[in-house]
């Protein structure tokens, strides 16, 4: 009987083979990471992994996808984007991802031109379609392609295809823009994605693997694994000060623990706060 994650990696590689050549959209997530390592390795593919640097990719994060797409020995140029500059995106509705990959898609078809590349893929995988995800549409709308959704991956499958490829990352903890941690209806702004970006900095130094800093003005509220939540209370005066240090008065602790999307968990009563 063959490997079940076998079978699903001859899949991804029969889907994208027959493209040619292919501009993947890659934060340095494992997902597309995932996407951009199984493309590189493709016979007769040629592949790009294209990262897109703004105030809401954490400087973290962009050292993480030089140093996979090195590991990988793909093709990985880093672009500009402007996403700041749409007011849709600064006023942070609900549909602020739209907006944000709106300018993904529109730099990624215009480079896809430029670098005479014949589609464009993302890292969307099939439990991403659960959740309150505008970006989704903007893929569609701009014609982009979602090969694991394509060949039924849930997050789990991509772990464990990045884990049998070789992927040192197969168990990153999962990174969603900067932006994400700002409450719909309070505005992104430079200056606020640099202060969550600190902290959340300072914070994985100390050595929290997985966090989130959501942005409430004076208040960081920490979602943090329930497991380190005894080292977070034996820390706090460390915690606090980096609080402070990032412009935050007060620094609390998210007893729900770490979790994706939990901004997310107002939209059913639309009990948004504007500011």
């Amino acid at each position: 009987m063959a490997d079940p994650t076998d079978a699903k990696l001859e899949q991804l590689r029969a889907l994208l083979r027959p493209l040619g050549s292919l501009l993947v959209c890659y934060s340095g997530g494992v997902d597309s990471a995932f996407v951009l390592a199984v493309a590189a390795t493709t016979p007769g593919l040629r592949a790009v992994g294209m990262t897109a640097v703004s105030p809401s990719l954490a400087p973290l994060e962009r050292e993480d996808a030089t140093a996979i797409a090195a590991a990988i020995g793909a093709d990985h140029r880093f672009v500009e984007s402007h996403e700041i500059e749409r007011p849709g995106y600064v006023a942070n509705g609900p549909d602020r991802c739209f907006h944000c990959k709106s300018e993904l898609y529109d730099i990624a078809r215009a480079k896809a031109a430029e670098w005479d590349l014949a589609a464009i893929a993302n890292g969307t995988n099939c439990d991403d379609l659960g959740d309150h995800r505008p970006g989704l549409d903007a893929a569609r709308e701009a014609g982009v392609l979602s090969p694991l959704v394509a060949c039924g991956f849930t997050k789990a499958d991509v772990r464990a295809g990045a884990q049998r490829i070789g992927l040192t990352v197969w168990d990153k903890p999962a990174a969603a823009c900067l932006s994400s941690r700002i409450p719909y209806g309070t505005s992104v702004t430079e200056e606020r994605l640099g202060r969550i970006a600190g902290f959340e900095a300072e914070l994985r130094a100390a050595g929290f693997r997985r966090v989130r800093v959501r942005f409430h003005e004076a208040v960081a509220r920490l979602e943090l694994d329930s497991a380190d939540f005894p080292r977070a209370l034996d820390q706090r005066d460390l915690l606090v000060a980096a609080g402070k240090r990032h412009g935050f008065t007060y620094v609390t602790l998210d007893l729900a623990g770490y979790r994706m999307g939990s901004h997310n968990e107002v939209l059913d009563g639309r009990s948004l706060r504007l500011v």
